[in-house]
């Protein structure tokens, strides 16, 4: 219908009677919006509207060519060229013209026209430099003679500041654009200050310095009544935080959490704790704010915040004392909070004795005196509050082992309570006590080997699994440099997911082992371990890992160097096996793998009763299939060697060598890969990161695929090379298909 009535419409632009031409000029943009390849026919009668006296038959004509622009390029560009300097004038006439009562609202002259005009400027001007400059006067004179106590006023002027911030302009009008918003934000009306409050946050990447001059009113906003201003002022305070204002803004916004309303301390506490990662200038100021933010709005933290912490914590030794002290101080007054009481417990067990002999202690820093039993009091209060959940009352527990070897005059009594808990109900917390309990009344020779402190954590390996940057299918063989000045890790890229660009269907999900604690805390390979032949091994969740101190049951991955069990803390790096040999009841082999191992074999191995044997190490059975040249460039050949383990068809070895067939050497390499969902990817370290130039020389890597489909899905794998060429970063990326399809 639109395709028949189009011509006649068209006809009737021209039609004498205004009221028609009105009528036809909204019938035509129905039809353009039906029908788009009908729009060239009505650009000419759309452009003779822009020249019509007739109110009704102007405004609806500035309408239909600012449709014609969005849908058609060439109508824009006709537009640009015949009409940019004819609108400019009829805005002028409308910005300077008389009283009118007839289109008057609110003592401003026609703000319907004004608002219209200055929209088709806005879609004309972007992009293109002259037709800006042609409208700058203008807009100038509209944003500083359009009174702003009125509604409608104020109408007019949100729209030229949108259209002056959309244009290609120079930093002048802009300014003045941004202190229109500015005077916005002290308006008494919620509904304009949130308009400007989101535009500001558009112009920050236009002119950041301008609107960082009205930072007070914007901070003033986050005490707003209103949850909506609030919430949008505090994100554009987040945007505006640097090195140079961090401490300062973050002070006022901790300062305001502790008087904040209930449901606004979450959104708040997840902020500032941003900021505070982000744009530290050294771990000191890290710790003292998160200190400070701990006591008012603990319990809206989340965990990996508090697990980053920790993390922090460990990697800077010098404040270990410090920290522990603090936090001792703070939990005198601020009990209730969870997250507080679990930080608390964890540094009071790792540093107990720096905090009752005042080790490591700081310039600035007051002696404080704690007696070893004041030390266990704290953790006992905890573990006793009726509050505490399950993961606080199992690090209390944890806290109380590692006090009994650094506090013996306190064994006795950290005992009393660790039996106390062999008949909870809870049987993670049962199962705690009786193991706790027998290291302590049975194996004092390798209690103190079992609760040496945590060894340093690695920053890097945390923040980027936090990020996002190593989903669980999704493996790197070596990160890009990191450069951490602060000890707080920066976000990093693009998770590799979106990099490699898989459909949703075929990738892990990104955040499938993330929030595992002890894997982020103690760098534990994210990959599933695969399954033992003949053995049915039940996966526990991150927090029951965090919380089996002593479960030497859950296997790691298999034959990856980050895998480390909870019980393994101890310097010399041994297996938990490994460790208590000394008991003479364990037989171990080489590998790091520990056979799976159920409770009661696990008090069997500290009662000193039974052997353990463990699984035998994998080797090729023989088998030989082709060579496959996965990826081949002008400059790079990648060759895939497989094998496979005997008894596990499920699993592929892949031996990776890469050849630079370029006379240049390539330097920073790196392999990544990402694999669908029904497989497996465990990727160890490649042999080095420069690859020679001209064929002299390999660089091999070794993948292990695990097909949970196997015999009904092939292998395929997507992959993605990066490395340096004369100082220049390229990036080779493929897919491949063509495995062999008995693998």
């Amino acid at each position: 219908m639109a395709r028949d009535l189009a011509p006649e419409v068209e006809r009737l632009l021209q039609f004498r009677d205004p009221n028609i031409r009105k009528k036809a000029a909204l019938c035509s943009i129905r039809i353009i919006k039906k029908v788009p390849e009908l729009s060239e026919n009505f650009i000419n009668p759309a452009a003779s509207l822009l020249k019509e006296k007739h109110h009704g038959v102007l405004i609806t004509g500035i309408q239909l060519c600012t449709d014609l622009c969005k849908i058609s390029t060439e109508a824009l560009e006709y537009f640009r060229k015949k009409c940019t300097d004819g609108l400019v004038k009829v805005l002028k006439d409308v910005a300077n013209s008389p009283y009118a009562p007839e289109y008057d609202v609110s003592g401003i002259a026609d703000p319907f026209l004004h608002i219209r005009l200055l929209k088709l400027l806005r879609v004309l001007g972007q992009g293109d430099a002259d037709a800006s400059d042609s409208m700058n006067d203008i807009l100038a004179q509209v944003a500083t003679k359009t009174e702003s106590n009125k509604n409608a006023g104020n109408a007019i002027l949100y729209e030229c500041v949108s259209t002056i911030m959309t244009i290609e302009e120079s930093g002048g009008l802009r300014v003045l654009a941004v202190n229109i918003l500015g005077r916005f934000l002290s308006s008494r009306d919620n509904n304009i200050r949130y308009v400007a409050l989101n535009m500001l946050m558009k112009a920050i990447s236009l002119d950041r310095q301008a609107v960082q001059r009205h930072l007070t009113t914007i901070l003033e906003c986050v005490k707003d009544l209103d949850a909506s201003i609030r919430k949008r002022a505090l994100e554009l305070v987040y945007l505006l935080v640097n090195e140079s204002n961090v401490k300062s803004l973050t002070k006022e916004l901790i300062d305001f959490l502790e008087i904040s309303d209930p449901e606004f301390k979450g959104d708040l506490t997840a902020k500032i704790c941003s900021i505070v990662e982000k744009f530290s200038p050294e771990k000191i100021w890290y710790i003292d704010q998160m200190l400070k933010v701990l006591p008012k709005a603990g319990n809206y933290m989340k965990d990996e915040v508090w697990h980053a912490l920790i993390v922090v914590i460990t990697n800077a030794s010098d404040l270990h004392g410090y920290t522990v002290r603090s936090l001792y101080r703070e939990l005198q007054t601020a009990g209730e909070q969870e997250t507080l009481v679990r930080v608390s417990v964890w540094c009071i067990g790792e540093y107990g004795e720096m905090l009752v002999g005042n080790g490591g202690m700081l310039n600035q820093e007051d002696p404080i005196t704690v007696t070893e039993s004041d030390a266990v009091d704290v953790v006992e209060t905890a573990i006793r509050r009726h509050s505490s959940d399950l993961t606080t009352r199992a690090m209390c527990l944890i806290a109380l082992l590692k006090l009994s070897s650094r506090f013996p005059s306190c064994s006795q009594r950290i005992n009393d309570i660790v039996i106390h808990y062999k008949g909870s109900f809870v049987l993670e917390l049962q199962q705690r006590a009786m193991e706790f309990n027998s290291i302590i009344e049975k194996h004092q020779n390798i209690r103190s080997a079992l609760v040496e402190r945590m060894p340093v954590l690695d920053e890097a390996t945390y923040s980027g699994r936090r990020a996002g940057s190593v989903p669980a299918a999704v493996s790197t063989s070596q990160g890009a440099p990191l450069n951490f000045p602060n000890g707080v890790a920066k976000p990093t890229s693009t998770p590799l997911v979106d990099l490699l660009d898989f459909s949703s269907d075929d990738v892990p999900e990104p955040g499938s082992s993330g929030g595992d604690f002890l894997q982020d805390l103690l760098g534990v390979d994210p990959s599933p371990a695969s399954s033992q032949p003949g053995g049915n091994q039940a996966q526990k969740s991150g927090n029951d890992v965090l919380l089996d101190l002593l479960s030497i049951g859950t296997p790691p991955a298999p034959s990856s160097p980050s895998t480390v069990d909870m019980l393994s803390s101890v310097q010399d790096d041994k297996s938990p096996v490994d460790m208590l040999d000394k008991l003479g009841s364990a037989s171990v082999p080489c590998t790091r793998a520990s056979p799976t191992v159920g409770s009661s074999s696990m008090m069997d191995l500290l009662d000193e009763v039974g052997p353990i044997s463990s699984a035998p190490v994998a080797e090729n059975n023989g088998s030989t299939y082709p060579s496959l040249v996965a990826f081949e460039s002008g400059s790079l050949r990648v060759t895939f060697n497989f094998s496979k383990q005997p008894g596990n068809p499920q699993t592929t070895l892949v031996e990776a060598q890469f050849v630079n067939k370029s006379p240049n050497a390539y330097s920073n390499f790196i392999f990544q890969a990402a694999v669908p969902k029904f497989l497996q990817l465990h990727l160890d370290p490649a042999s080095s990161n420069t690859l020679p130039a001209s064929g002299n020389g390999s660089i091999t890597q070794k993948l292990q695929l695990t097909n949970s489909q196997h015999g009904k899905k092939s292998l395929v794998m997507r992959m993605r090379i990066g490395y340096k060429i004369n100082g220049k970063d390229v990036l080779e990326e493929g897919q491949v298909n063509n495995f062999p399809r008995d693998l």
